[in-house]
């Protein structure tokens, strides 16, 4: 294994950890994309969300000083045969953590597929082209590339709360979240039109509990797109960037039979309206370039543009 600078060590991290991680992960992002990226509910649910466990998956990184250096994690929300490997470092001073994070996250990630009964079990990090040191790493682990991702924004500067007029047969409202029926019909949307990209399949209870125990949900930015007054698309988003004076669209799925009618737009713009309405300065969402539905010709058809772009790596242990 790649040794540690004398005087570091490696440790399971806590909650109490939070507000320094955090520290850590804004470098981070500040860093390799020219702002910060993780909000505090981020670093909570990365060390406990679904079949994460702090005390065997994850792992921080410190310096002689004591001062947390390097942070890593695996994400497994279904127990898929598939982890999302996580690492993060101080710029430049942590870049020496991170191939032992790695290390320690792939010895762990074939334990974990064992564990969720798998006999092949593939892992994936992601990487912004700039960030050198860490796309070697991953390169020498045996990762190689699979596609890109981006994170798109736009400015909300003149987007009027009252959103244009869709084209004709198509209506946009809010999805009534005291229906159970309508709220599984908008679950099992996002899974059926997601059903020809990589996305990562979860079923109803999960995704509901998921929604339940987040600390803030605006049903009134989540919507419901019908053609001819047939169910068509929905979008659903997230309170996560509020804070930070931004809507963050977490899912625009549109059914294959009404694609190319202007469901998507249509749901966007009303969304876009929204946060305008509620102050909101930005608004921004995470694309799959790879997605057969070509969904980032849309994105920028709107006034979207990428913040960044991120490599995709894939191994397969």
């Amino acid at each position: 294994m790649t040794e540690l600078p004398p005087g570091w060590r490696t440790r399971r991290p806590t909650l109490d950890d939070v507000p320094e991680i955090l520290a850590l992960a804004h470098a981070s992002d500040i860093a390799s994309v020219g702002e910060p990226d993780f909000t505090v509910e981020d670093v909570r649910e990365a060390l406990t969300g679904p079949n994460t466990d702090m005390t065997r998956d994850c792992w921080v990184a410190l310096d002689a000083d004591g001062a947390i250096v390097g942070w890593a994690y695996p994400h497994n929300a279904n127990r898929e045969a598939r982890d999302f490997l996580e690492v993060y470092v101080w710029p430049e001073r942590g870049v020496p953590a991170q191939r032992p994070l790695l290390e320690l996250l792939l010895a762990r990630a074939a334990e974990r597929g064992a564990e969720f009964g798998h006999e092949t079990y593939t892992v994936r990090a992601g990487a912004i082209p700039t960030e050198k040191p860490w796309i070697r790493a991953l390169t020498d682990a045996g990762f190689t590339f699979l596609k890109q991702h981006a994170r798109m924004t736009m400015s909300l500067e003149g987007v009027s709360p009252a959103p244009p007029e869709p084209p004709a047969g198509i209506t946009v409202r809010p999805v009534d979240p005291h229906d159970e029926a309508e709220m599984r019909r908008f679950h099992a949307t996002i899974e059926e039109a997601f059903r020809d990209s990589d996305h990562r399949a979860t079923d109803y209870e999960t995704w509901r509990a998921r929604v339940d125990t987040e600390e803030s949900v605006s049903y009134d930015e989540w919507f419901v797109g019908f053609v001819d007054e047939t169910w068509a698309g929905v979008l659903q988003s997230s309170d996560a960037n509020a804070a930070d004076g931004s809507g963050w669209v977490r899912a625009l799925a549109v059914l294959r039979a009404y694609r190319r009618r202007g469901v998507g737009e249509a749901l966007l713009r009303r969304a876009f309206a929204t946060y305008a309405g509620k102050g909101r300065t930005t608004a921004g969402l995470g694309v799959d370039l790879a997605n057969p539905t070509q969904a980032a010709r849309l994105y920028r058809a709107v006034g979207m543009h990428p913040l960044y772009e991120a490599n995709i790596y894939e191994r397969v242990i």
